[in-house]
């Protein structure tokens, strides 16, 4: 299991209030048979309408660490929007807020979604609009965000907190690991074992 104790990259600033997720990965791309290639569709309708969108942008390619606003990934649960957001490069989002379903897609997925206040997240964005390379660190040990000579504090509940860093997030890997445990359990149940009706 991969603990996660911070994430260090480049950031992307998208500071708007209740982003959803019907804007994260437009619906028609739910037919899709796996996650795969979804990160070109990341905001897909929002980069058509706005040829200045920062997923455009090319000094921001390559960002792993995106800042937003209020009430991100909003909308429906579908676990694309947070899927959408990795295969693009995202591996940590520093917001104010966040919809509790997303949240809890992002903390499964092993992504860190930690909250801030308005005021730090103005103060970061604009400096990464002012430099784009600059490095941003999502520390949650630390439970806080530096950057240049700066650092905020952030917030996360202590059970996300705890998954994250300690691999616990990680469903498949944990069983995975007690694979002969499994196995040995299930050859105690009689439908699961050579059962036979009577």
């Amino acid at each position: 299991m991969i603990k996660i104790l911070s994430i260090k990259g480049t950031g992307i600033p998208l500071l708007i209030d209740d982003i959803d997720t019907d804007r994260i990965i437009p619906a028609r791309y739910l037919r899709s048979i796996t996650f795969e290639g979804l990160g070109k569709n990341a905001f897909e309708d929002d980069r058509q309408q706005n040829p200045n969108h920062p997923f455009d942008k090319k000094h921001f390619q390559g960002s792993s660490v995106l800042v937003s606003g209020r009430n991100f990934g909003c909308g429906s649960s579908r676990e694309h929007a947070p899927q959408a957001l990795i295969r693009w490069g995202i591996k940590a989002i520093v917001a104010e807020s966040f919809a509790e379903i997303f949240f809890g897609n992002c903390t499964s997925l092993g992504v860190p979604a930690v909250c801030a206040g308005r005021q730090d997240l103005d103060n970061l964005s604009a400096a990464i609009e002012a430099k784009p390379k600059l490095e941003v660190t999502v520390n949650l040990e630390k439970l806080q965000v530096q950057y240049g000579n700066d650092s905020f504090p952030v917030t996360i509940p202590e059970s996300a907190r705890t998954s994250l860093l300690t691999g616990q997030y990680d469903f498949l890997s944990q069983l995975l690991d007690r694979k002969d445990k499994i196995q040995a359990q299930a050859g105690k149940i009689p439908y699961l074992n050579n059962f036979v009706s009577q």
